[in-house]
């Protein structure tokens, strides 16, 4: 409980604020308190329960469907014109910044996934030339020694 005082001092009146209990409550046991507003939560409640059996049962019927996809179908079809210029602008809008499009960045992706791509096919015929021109060596088959160039000068 709070209690508010008003005392006077030099320099006016002033308010205190008070916390904490100044009377003690005595709670009895054996006494019910009521919520006026119980009712009215159960009524709620049942209100909301029923709607939402109602509300599950209309949305999974075939009817339902069809309507909604015919409205889906209306809303996409009227907004395809303001699609169209809002593409035309942003693509105007993202040339005059030298910014790409969402067209050309996925073509460069693409290279660079086909470019990655030849890179490992290149990777591996290495190692397959590698492992053959290592092959013999590990067999016991010595290569022959390379010559080394005599140093005359060709002039």
């Amino acid at each position: 409980m709070r209690e508010i005082t008003a005392r006077r001092g030099p320099e006016g009146i002033f308010f205190a604020l008070f916390r904490g209990n100044r009377m003690t409550e005595v709670k009895d046991e054996n006494t019910r308190h009521s919520d006026p507003f119980e009712p009215f939560r159960g009524l709620r409640d049942s209100y909301l329960n029923a709607m939402s059996k109602t509300m599950v049962e209309a949305v999974n019927t075939e009817t339902y469907a069809q309507a909604t996809g015919a409205m889906l179908d209306y809303c996409l079809s009227a907004s395809a014109p303001f699609r169209d210029v809002l593409e035309k602008s942003m693509a105007q809008a993202l040339q005059q910044l030298s910014l790409p499009s969402r067209q050309e960045v996925a073509t460069l992706a693409e290279r660079f996934t086909n470019m990655e791509m030849r890179l490992d096919d290149l990777d591996a015929k290495l190692d397959r030339v590698l492992s053959v021109m290592v092959a013999p060596r590990d067999e016991g088959i010595k290569p022959k020694p390379r010559r080394a160039r005599q140093g005359g000068k060709r002039g």
